[in-house]
C-alpha cells in the first residue's frame, strides 16, 4: 500500500486525531476542560466508595478546573488561555472530571447549556462510564447533536470482565458494548478509553482487545499505558506485590502499539497512545517522554516495519 492509498486519505500510517479534527471542522478546534461537580457511582456508595483502583482524578485535571468555579467561568478561562495564540479558534466544552452523565436529566441539561451558552463553544465532549447513561439521557444528547457536536467518551478500560472486577470498575464489558451501540445508533459521536497493561492481562489479551474494539461503532479511541499514581489503591497493591505488574518500557510499548494498530479497524480515529501525569503524582513508569515524542517513535517504527493501522484488520 502506498502512502496515498491509506483509507483515511493522507500519508500518516495511522488515522490520527489532529488531522481528522482539523479536516472535520475546517479549522482549529480545541477542547476546554470543565469540572461540573459530578461524582461517580464508584465513589458515592451506589457501587463502591473508593473508586477504581487506578484512579486519581488529579492526575488529568487542569489547574484552572474546579467545581468551586462556575462552568461559565471555567470555559472562559480555558478559552482565554488558548485564544492568545489562535484568536479564531473554536471550542468544545470537555466535561472531564468523574462521570459527566451521572445526574438527573434536568441537572445535566442545565450544566451542559451553561457551557453551550458561550458563543465560541460549538459542542460538548462528555467523559463518563458505560453504566451512567440511560436511554432518556441519550435521547436528549441526540437532540443536542442536531445543533452541536456531541461526543460521549466512555471509560471502557478493558474488554475482560476479570480485569474489570480486579480494578473495581463496577461494570462488565457487556455494559460498555451496550452503551457504545446505543449512543452510535442515535448518531452521537463515540469515543472509547482503554488502558494497556492492567494487572493480569497478557500481550495476547491486549491484541485481542484491538480486535474486540474494532467490532464496535467506536469513532475515536484513546489509549494509554498503565501508570501507577499516588493516592490510589493500585499504588498500595504495587508496593505490596510489584511482581503482579508488568510496566512497559517505552520501547516495549511502542512495539505493542504498532502491533495493536495493525489489528485496529482503520475507520477508528486514534486520539492518543499515551498519557502524562504530573511528576509529583507518578510512581511508575517514568519514561521522560512527552506525548508528541512518543508519537514520533510510533511513526518511525511503523515506517521501519512498512505497516499501518488496519493492515491485519478483518
Amino acid at each position: 500500500m502506498t502512502d496515498q492509498n491509506f483509507p483515511w486519505g493522507h500519508d500518516k500510517r495511522f488515522n490520527d486525531f489532529p488531522t481528522y479534527f482539523k479536516n472535520k471542522f475546517n479549522g482549529r478546534v480545541q477542547k476546554v476542560a470543565v469540572d461540573a461537580g459530578f461524582t461517580c457511582p464508584n465513589r458515592d456508595g451506589v457501587k463502591a466508595r473508593n473508586g477504581c483502583s487506578y484512579c486519581n482524578n488529579k492526575s488529568f485535571q487542569p489547574d484552572y478546573c474546579g467545581p468551586e468555579k462556575s462552568i461559565a467561568v471555567q470555559v472562559q478561562q480555558g478559552i482565554d488561555f488558548y485564544s492568545r495564540k489562535y484568536p479564531t479558534m473554536r471550542f468544545l466544552a470537555y466535561f472531564q472530571a468523574y462521570s459527566n452523565t451521572y445526574a438527573d436529566l434536568e441537572v445535566l441539561k442545565q450544566r451542559y447549556q451553561e457551557a453551550l451558552a458561550h458563543p465560541q463553544v460549538i459542542g460538548l465532549v462528555l467523559g463518563t462510564r458505560p453504566d451512567c447513561v440511560t436511554p432518556e439521557i441519550l435521547d436528549y444528547l441526540a437532540e443536542l447533536s442536531k445543533d452541536y457536536y456531541v461526543m460521549v467518551e466512555y471509560g471502557v478500560e478493558s474488554v475482560q470482565d476479570k480485569t474489570l472486577d480486579r480494578i473495581n470498575r463496577g461494570h462488565h464489558f457487556a455494559q460498555a458494548k451496550w452503551a457504545i451501540e446505543q449512543t452510535s445508533s442515535r448518531n452521537i459521536h463515540t469515543c472509547a478509553h482503554l488502558i494497556l497493561g492492567l494487572p493480569g492481562e497478557t500481550r495476547n489479551d491486549l491484541l485481542n482487545q484491538a480486535r474486540e474494539i474494532s467490532q464496535l461503532p467506536v469513532e475515536n479511541l484513546k489509549l494509554h499505558q498503565l501508570q501507577i499514581h499516588k493516592g490510589t489503591q493500585m499504588a498500595v497493591e504495587f508496593a505490596r506485590q510489584p511482581e503482579d505488574f508488568h510496566l512497559f518500557t517505552a520501547e516495549e510499548y511502542v512495539e505493542l502499539i504498532v502491533d495493536y494498530l495493525e489489528l485496529l479497524n482503520p475507520e477508528i480515529v486514534v486520539e492518543r497512545f499515551v498519557s502524562q501525569t504530573s511528576k509529583n503524582l507518578l510512581i511508575a513508569p517514568k519514561w521522560g517522554l512527552k506525548n508528541f515524542e512518543f508519537v514520533v517513535k510510533v511513526e518511525k517504527r511503523l515506517a521501519e516495519r512498512n505497516t499501518w493501522q488496519g493492515r491485519l484488520f478483518e
